[in-house]
């Protein structure tokens, strides 16, 4: 019932969903040159062949993808790629971080006419559908054409579970579109399968399968010397309302280290002009990165509001705080400096990463911090304790590489889902 009602009402409410797409426009948040894209247009000519199609929401699904398209190309080389995401930061990252024959586009906006337009242009052989992305136009419209779905990484949340045992009718209905539901860990597939899916399976967490992040050895060499050996961390995809709680931490642990200095990474880099005013109004001196500010012995905190340099920064700070983890909005993946040695603090909201940062924090391999004010203290210890740096660093790492052949038991399981098509090379 619930299924037949959205379906109807993207339907019959096409004004309203254009009106909220020039909204979104006008903001920043559509790419005005791709926009075409996101109506179902493709940008780009279909090569002929067999192409598999990987779809996810943002830059931890599309970042997660890397590795699966790497050994899919290799066993699969006559495949054409297709990566489709949502949002403007995955389609920089991709247009940096995709192998060479992997295409990008947008996710079409979840209208009828519009997935339609993108499956008769596309018609891909197999689509992978990363985590918890669901939209029930697309879903719905590839199991009518009898297109192999699979789930991979799946990831339904404590609060996801919740919010769709509300429309259990609704869930049920997409996740038996899926020929097969990876989940990233027991619990995701306990839960997809108390929601409805009738194939799951969990053969790990892609995210362990993801390499460290690149940085510019050029640009590395050159921080380097920018930052003349002070004492240093990051607090990295910070959300609003973070950063002045970092800057806060800030000021009271630089009373007893006058050299501190801290980066402050936001998710969301075009932000940084609202950032930079919050944090000068606190009193703090601040250098932009994105607009080539000076990075000076008396800059307290280096803003840096770009995209794609996170590896130089995790490089560079040997403690890590992971944000949207003090406003309690999920946290962010630690992974990504667990793989490059660095300590990892984070706040109690970490219900996005759940299973990792449970498997970190038993391992003793991270600190939860309850408040800035707990931040502080820790971080205070830590600048004190390079050994206690050097063990939690090491403790990560080795939960990071724990998981190093997920890709091949997917593969193994994914190959007899594979239509005749994408059969024919073989691995």
């Amino acid at each position: 019932m619930m299924l037949s009602l959205y379906r109807s009402a993207t339907f019959l409410l096409a004004p309203m969903i254009s009106l909220y797409l020039k909204r979104r426009m006008a903001r920043g948040k559509e790419d005005p040159i791709r926009f075409s894209e996101r109506l179902g247009v493709a940008g780009k000519e279909r090569a002929d062949g067999p192409l598999i199609w990987l779809h996810g929401a943002s830059v931890g699904e599309s970042l997660s993808m890397l590795p699966l398209i790497d050994r899919l190309q290799k066993d699969h080389p006559s495949a054409a790629i297709l990566v489709t995401t949502g949002t403007l930061t995955s389609a920089k990252l991709m247009a940096e971080r995709l192998p060479q024959g992997a295409l990008h586009q947008y996710i079409p906006v979840d209208r009828a006419p519009y997935v339609r337009r993108f499956l008769d242009h596309w018609k891909p052989d197999m689509v992978l559908w990363f985590e918890s992305d669901f939209w029930p136009n697309m879903i719905c419209e590839i199991a009518r054409r009898k297109m192999p779905l699979v789930l991979i990484n799946g990831r339904i949340s404590a609060e996801s579970f919740e919010g769709w045992q509300k429309a259990k009718g609704m869930i049920a209905q997409l996740l038996r579109r899926f020929s097969l539901c990876f989940g990233q860990a027991e619990e995701d597939c306990r839960r997809l399968e108390t929601l409805g899916a009738s194939n799951t399976a969990c053969v790990g967490n892609l995210k362990f399968a993801s390499a460290p992040l690149p940085a510019d050895p050029e640009e590395l060499l050159r921080l380097e010397q920018a930052f003349n050996g002070r004492p240093r961390w990051v607090a990295a995809s910070t959300h609003e309302g973070e950063e002045t709680l970092i800057a806060a931490v800030h000021t009271n642990a630089k009373k007893k280290h006058p050299g501190l200095l801290t980066l402050i990474a936001p998710r969301h880099p075009e932000r940084g002009d609202a950032i930079a005013a919050q944090l000068r109004a606190q009193g703090l001196e601040v250098a932009q990165r994105s607009k080539n500010e000076r990075l000076g012995m008396s800059t307290d905190v280096y803003l840096t509001d770009t995209l794609g340099e996170m590896g130089l920064w995790f490089t560079l700070c040997p403690i890590v705080f992971i944000g949207k983890s003090l406003v309690h909005h999920g946290g962010q993946n630690p992974l990504e400096p667990a793989k490059m040695d660095c300590a990892i603090l984070h706040g109690p909201g970490m219900r996005n990463f759940e299973y990792i940062a449970g498997r970190l924090r038993d391992s003793s391999a991270s600190l939860e911090v309850a408040d800035h004010n707990r931040l502080t203290e820790t971080l205070l210890k830590l600048l004190d304790d390079p050994d206690t740096v050097s063990r939690l660093a090491k403790a990560a790492k080795a939960i990071a590489e724990a998981e190093a052949g997920v890709v091949d038991r997917l593969m193994e399981r994914l190959d007899p889902v594979f239509p005749e098509s994408l059969q024919r090379d073989g691995s």
